[in-house]
């Protein structure tokens, strides 16, 4: 159990690390900026994951993990994301929080670690993407998170694509070419198209 929630642990904290180095490139006058996130601004990204992640009944909510004063998105997007990312880094280098078991509604009872790896991980991965695509910046994503998550994708049954894209959190899916490489693929799943920053 600890080999696997240490490994939870780094990929997190690899994935984190991706958002908070696009965060601190976005330039002032580029986060009223449309992101690929139809109706959302650059910073409207950002503001996504500090309001969802340490949310009431979510995630860092449902285990009673505290991020502290958190700085608000309009004044202070890095201050904001990085009291969120130290929170959930510090449920998952804990044990004894790392596996506590909670029950996380849809997703029925998981562990710490667990609800992580389903629901924030693969999330902060692409809205990486969103952000640097708003911003007009090259990003690399994590080349074995994006396989990892490429990998897990691919094995959803299709009545529960369906019903994820029914709900709105995702666009249609776009098709690419079978040679396509990983990133292309795992972002066309998502609904967006991998084109060069303007």
């Amino acid at each position: 159990m600890f080999a696997v929630m240490s490994e939870t642990a780094d990929r997190f904290r690899r994935v984190g690390a991706g958002f908070t180095e696009t965060i601190a490139a976005v330039g002032d006058e580029a986060w009223s900026n449309p992101s690929p996130c139809d109706g959302w601004t650059a910073r409207d990204v950002v503001g996504h994951l500090v309001d969802w992640i340490p949310g009431p009944g979510v995630l860092l909510g449902v285990y009673d993990i505290d991020a502290g004063p958190i700085a608000p998105v309009d004044d202070d997007p890095i201050g904001a994301w990085t009291a969120v990312r130290d929170a959930v880094q510090a449920g998952l280098d804990d044990p004894e929080t790392a596996q506590r078991v909670e029950d996380c509604g849809p997703l029925g009872p998981q562990s710490f670690e667990s609800a992580v790896n389903a629901i924030c991980i693969g999330d902060v991965l692409i809205h990486t993407w969103d952000l640097a695509r708003a911003a007009g910046l090259p990003v690399e994503l994590d080349a074995d998170e994006v396989a990892r998550q490429l990998t897990g994708v691919t094995m959803i049954p299709p009545e529960i694509d369906a019903a994820m894209r029914a709900s709105g959190h995702f666009g249609p899916r776009i098709g690419v070419p079978d040679d396509a490489d990983p990133t292309t693929r795992l972002l066309a799943f998502y609904g967006r198209a991998e084109v060069s920053p303007s």
